[in-house]
């Protein structure tokens, strides 16, 4: 923390701003800034202290072992947000029409040393004035300013004012809000929070409520994005039902490139316990696997039906042996009936995973086995040695119930007809033909939502081999330990002290260490979780749906999205299509302001999209920057790009559509579909009318020119 913030005003505003300079509007500001930096300057002192002494406190075992990592997880999270942002904590204040000091909103709370709130955190329902606030609905203010940060210093501030009283102390009202004024700024490699200028409209759905499945349906630029990842940071913070003991969030993005492009936002608003991913991101071998190429096959695929063929796939390996057998041990032979198996495999809980309840299988097993022995002819730990190396008894359990790896049974559809027409009756004997292929694991993204499904349904293979391997070290380790205290035993002359409370099992116990047993890392996506985001759900097949499910048995969901933009087409309602896949209470929330698409660029884009879907929802653009959409030919790229990059020192552009241009640091290329979710200040389509016929192209298109935020270009080979 830089002290010369409290000798240096916060304000840095422009020459042509000085009227905002004038004391009488801004001295308030600086005093509370002055106690704001001091505040700040001792918590960092004291967070650096507190996260270097529980570094330096005993790691501990168990639970008291998470709870001191993730305490160092919150004091290093709140450390890093606190020296990242310094006075540009503050977003603004509010004056309350009922008088009294103006209380400033901050992107963390902050109190001082006397107990005084300096900021109060913009999740808080007493902040909610603050974003929600409108001349229709003041919510008991009567002002409201918004501060422009540049650098860490107020470049720019904007004043709302909700009654006559809130003229008094104000400078002239802007012909702009501050969100307006931020729409033209220019656009960066990542996306920037726009905490100090979130709207009503968008305040209101970001702190609606978690329970059931939240639907936030907008066109492009009506803030979508910006919505679900600042709802991921307020349901965490405002809703104890979806910390991060109890599952936490999981935010869904349609493509790395967007995840990289929101990387910096959810940190910035004070939350860095957000899981995030892309669909690929669930299953291993999703960064390899291919796009299906076959329409057919990926229709057939996409159904939650498909999904479905798992569980006969994964039950046909679970069948107990219906034929008695004979053990045979050192000491005696003992008949295994076909009931005996019946019990054994009945031992499970519902729900265990099948590499997990083949564990449990083989104890029930042993357990009946050991009853059925005679005790007087041979202890049972002996006995227990004996049948866990019988061969017999080893082959036909490993038959009935073996180790299966996902990508083996999910393999075995595709190319063992007899298999998949057992798993999936209703296929046709064409619909069976058209699914088979000659390499089994030539995984594409349709094979995915199977190989998750499976890979649930069985549990990882490795975790149980790793666990059994866990077992037998710790059982070694107690029994090596036994043989110790048994010697120490031996030696000890007088039979009393220490030596002798060896003797107590609890004792002896205690003197094994199971945490020296390697362990395997946990798999963060595995879920559950208590609540999930996804943004671009439009693009979700049915399949791909069961794969979220899976990972959220409360049906929590925030769902993001816009049919005008699904690719393969969305002619049902969001009711319908979420109501298939397994959802229900479904709640329906729209977007129709479009802040980030200036008039000129949806004017051209707009008969695009109703070409092809006359219903589309096509957001209303609140501003205009008077550039007009211009056309050309390709050779004019690189004049363009040339001249564009000499103009902006800032910002960035996107070639959409030439796979082969070479990208820099502030010229993007992408394809339509990887262009999603993105924007960018300059955006040139190359041969748009290429990008395909139908639904697809036109979604393609309408998408690919609704990512510009200043300029449009649209360039032709003919």
């Amino acid at each position: 923390m830089n002290v010369n913030y409290l000798t240096t005003s916060a304000f840095d505003l422009p020459d042509h701003l000085a009227p905002k300079a004038d004391p009488a509007l801004i001295a308030g500001d600086e005093q509370h800034f002055a106690a704001i930096a001091q505040t700040l300057t001792e918590s960092i002192a004291d967070l650096s202290d507190r996260l270097e002494a529980e570094r330096k406190a005993p790691g501990g075992a168990g639970r008291a072992a998470m709870d001191r990592d993730l305490q160092i997880h919150r004091l290093t999270a709140r450390l890093r947000t606190l020296r990242r942002f310094g006075l540009d904590l503050c977003l603004g204040h509010m004056v309350s029409a009922d008088g009294g000091e103006p209380v400033y909103i901050g992107r963390l709370g902050l109190t001082d040393s006397t107990g005084r709130r300096l900021l109060l955190d913009w999740r808080s329902p007493a902040a909610e004035p603050f974003f929600g606030a409108t001349h229709a609905n003041a919510m008991g203010l009567a002002s409201r300013r918004r501060y422009r940060w540049t650098r860490g210093r107020i470049s720019d501030y904007w004043d709302e004012v909700f009654t006559p009283d809130g003229l008094v102390g104000h400078a002239a009202l802007d012909d702009q809000s501050a969100f307006i004024a931020s729409l033209g700024s220019n656009r960066s490699a990542r996306m920037r929070d726009v905490l100090g200028t979130i709207q009503a409209d968008q305040d209101a759905i970001i702190r609606a409520g978690s329970a059931g499945a939240l639907v936030v349906d907008g066109g492009p630029g009506t803030g979508k994005t910006v919505v679900a990842l600042h709802r991921s940071a307020y349901l965490l913070y405002s809703d104890p039902r979806l910390g991060h003991h109890r599952g936490g969030v999981l935010f869904v993005g349609p493509h790395q490139p967007y995840l990289a492009y929101v990387a910096d936002v959810l940190p910035s608003l004070g939350e860095e316990g957000v899981q995030t991913c892309t669909l690929r991101d669930l299953v291993a071998e999703g960064a390899a696997a291919a796009i299906e190429t076959d329409p057919e096959v990926e229709r057939l695929k996409s159904s939650a039906r498909m999904v479905q063929a798992i569980e006969p796939a994964v039950r046909f390996y679970e069948n107990p042996p219906t034929q008695p057998m004979t053990v045979t041990t050192p000491w005696s032979d003992i008949r295994l009936s076909a009931e005996d198996w019946a019990e054994a495999f009945a031992a499970p809980d519902p729900g265990t995973p099948h590499n997990d309840a083949r564990d449990v299988i083989w104890e029930e097993l042993l357990t009946i086995l050991l009853d059925k022995h005679d005790e007087d002819e041979a202890p049972p730990q002996l006995l227990r040695k004996s049948l866990l190396r019988n061969r017999e008894l080893l082959t036909i359990f490993n038959r009935a119930w073996p180790l299966l790896e996902a990508a083996d049974l999910v393999g075995d559809l595709w190319t063992v007809p007899a298999y998949l027409r057992l798993c999936a009756p209703w296929l046709t004997p064409e619909e069976i033909r058209v699914l088979q292929r000659e390499d089994a694991q030539a995984w594409t993204v349709s094979d995915l939502p199977l190989l998750d499904a499976a890979r649930q349904r069985l549990g990882d293979p490795e975790v149980a081999r790793l666990k059994r391997r866990q077992d037998a070290a710790v059982a070694a380790e107690r029994e090596r330990m036994a043989q110790v205290v048994d010697r120490l035993l031996d030696a000890d002359d007088d039979g009393e002290g220490v030596v002798t409370m060896l003797r107590g099992q609890d004792l002896r116990d205690a003197l094994v260490d199971e945490t020296a047993v390697p362990g395997i890392e946990p798999d963060l996506l595995a879920g559950p979780f208590a609540h999930i985001v996804v943004d671009e759900a439009q693009e979700l097949t049915d399949a791909q749906w069961q794969m979220l499910l899976l990972r959220c048995p409360s049906r929590s969901f925030t769902i993001v999205g816009d049919r005008a933009q699904a690719r393969h087409g969305f002619t049902e309602s969001w009711q319908d299509r979420l109501e298939r896949v397994g959802l229900d209470r479904i709640t329906l929330a729209s977007l129709t302001v479009n802040y980030r698409t200036p008039e000129e660029i949806m004017a051209e884009a707009e008969p695009v999209i109703r070409a092809a879907l006359p219903d589309a929802n096509v957001p209303t653009s609140i501003r205009s920057n008077g550039v007009p959409v211009t056309r050309g030919s390709v050779a004019e790229l690189g004049s363009i790009l040339e001249a564009w990059l000499a103009a902006h020192a800032d910002g960035t552009a996107c070639v959409i559509g030439d796979p082969a241009f070479p990208a820099t640091s502030r010229v993007r290329s992408l394809t339509p579909e990887l262009a999603k979710g993105l924007e960018f200040d300059l955006v040139v389509l190359i041969d748009p009318e290429s990008f395909g016929e139908g639904i697809e192209g036109a979604v393609d298109r309408y998408v690919a020119m609704t990512r510009a935020t200043q300029q449009l270009v649209i360039l032709t080979s003919s």
